[in-house]
């Protein structure tokens, strides 16, 4: 009888400890990581294009982060910056002042999650504005707690039996190109939205996503972002940039809004901010920021010191490598890779993305581009036994994303390239000639 691998015993006790709601996209049990690379605990190795899901956009373990935390541990953890005033946090938020209000006067606060952001830049907005109602878009993913989850523009898996779900919060349609949903579209609904459940004086807030990550990669147009800029400066509506995914160099500019040229009031950050370490931010303009009376910001970990060393770092890593610049060149070549594969394979019916923030949408239906998500999952399955860990996305769950750290080095790209071919050989269907 053959014995159980290290794995198998590390996913069973998984699987007896944890709720199943806590769900691995992969069989996997993972022992060290490096840069791009994952090993298991049976010494087998990935090329992890999932990156903590947009948390390593400088990768595994990388040594400038890692050096920064040792350092940063032998003189003080966790004061509390409720408590007192030290020099990591104020270091890290002038940074984040600086990069977002680009010479305008901006403040941060630090917090731990992403979720955990978005949640207090919708109180920030409400405490400045004195308004309750909050708009978000179809599609879009703010998190996992309860106003997350209500701000969240997908049902399953995330809204489930949890609700009564926040109050005051509505959705309206995001663009999406390959779905025919245009600018026009997506501007005469939050119209809609305005004349049937909502008047634009009680709205305190609109949440975006300048690129949509669990939605399905899918960017808002230029256009669209400028006119929900004018929208929302005309009638005194906060608008809040959400820049979780799309941030810190993923789309080719340190945030995904610089591409639309537009300036937001508040902008959230959090994941591939510090490095792996739990840490995000709300950065915004200071009078609006300063709306709260004192006390009602804050929470323990909030701007940890070890996270706020390792955050430093990554800025650090960002001004001194031009890892902007490699994002563009690395997310170029592979999404070339990506078209060129999709090329060969007829449910392949869309490859998008911005900079290294990239997606590959799966069809049964090449006509009426019928989603399908079981054959997503079954190619999933097949890079990872190929050796390549990616994740699903999009409404329909129908879409592959690809986030691995930007500094990948291109013959692992070409590799990973390679993986997913082969996957693709042994699920999807070759194109008639």
């Amino acid at each position: 009888m053959e014995s159980e691998s290290r794995s198998d015993n590390v996913l069973a006790r998984k699987q007896q400890q944890v709720p199943r709601g806590l769900v691995n996209a992969h069989p996997v049990a993972i022992a060290k990581a490096s840069g791009t690379e994952l090993w298991d605990v049976d010494g087998k190795r990935y090329l992890d294009f999932v990156g903590g899901i947009g948390v390593l956009n400088v990768g595994h373990s990388h040594p400038a982060v890692t050096n920064a935390v040792i350092e940063q541990l032998d003189k003080v953890a966790h004061p509390c910056a409720q408590v007192v005033v030290y020099e990591p946090y104020l270091d890290v938020a002038e940074s984040l002042n600086r990069l977002v209000g680009k010479g305008e006067a901006y403040k941060t606060v630090l917090l731990s999650s992403g979720a955990e952001a978005v949640e207090n830049a919708v109180k920030i907005a409400r405490g400045y504005t004195n308004r309750p109602a909050v708009i978000s878009f179809r599609g879009g993913f703010h998190g996992r707690t309860l106003l997350g989850s209500t701000l969240t523009g997908m049902s399953a898996p995330y809204k489930q039996n949890f609700g009564p779900l926040a109050a005051e919060v509505y959705h309206t349609v995001y663009p999406n190109a390959f779905r025919g949903i245009t600018t026009q579209d997506a501007l005469n609904a939050l119209n809609e939205l305005f004349l049937t459940d909502v008047t634009p004086d009680r709205v305190a807030a609109i949440v975006i996503e300048s690129v949509q990550g669990d939605g399905g990669f899918l960017a808002a147009p230029t256009e669209f972002m400028q006119a929900l800029r004018k929208i929302t400066e005309d009638n005194g509506i906060v608008l809040i940039c959400d820049e979780i995914q799309a941030g810190f160099g993923r789309t080719g500019k340190m945030f995904g809004f610089e591409h639309s040229g537009i300036q937001p009031d508040l902008v959230t950050t959090a994941k591939s901010l510090a490095g792996g370490l739990p840490l995000s931010a709300v950065v915004g303009k200071a009078h609006i920021m300063d709306g709260p009376l004192p006390g009602g910001l804050g929470g323990t970990y909030g701007g940890n010191a070890l996270a706020c060393a390792a955050a430093s770092a990554v800025i650090k890593l960002f001004e001194e490598e031009d890892l902007l610049a490699l994002a563009s060149r690395n997310g170029h070549f592979f999404k070339e890779g990506l078209e060129s594969i999709a090329k060969k394979y007829q449910e392949i019916a869309d490859v998008r993305g911005v900079g290294f923030m990239l997606a590959m949408e799966l069809v049964s239906d090449e006509k009426n581009l019928t989603p399908d998500a079981e054959l997503t999952q079954r190619l999933i399955d097949a890079c990872c036994e190929e050796g390549m860990l990616v994740i699903k996305c999009g409404t329909y769950r129908n879409a592959i994303r690809f986030l691995p750290p930007i500094n990948t080095p291109e013959e692992q790209l070409t590799e990973a390239l390679t993986m997913l071919d082969k996957a693709c050989e042994k699920v999807l269907s070759h194109r008639a000639c």
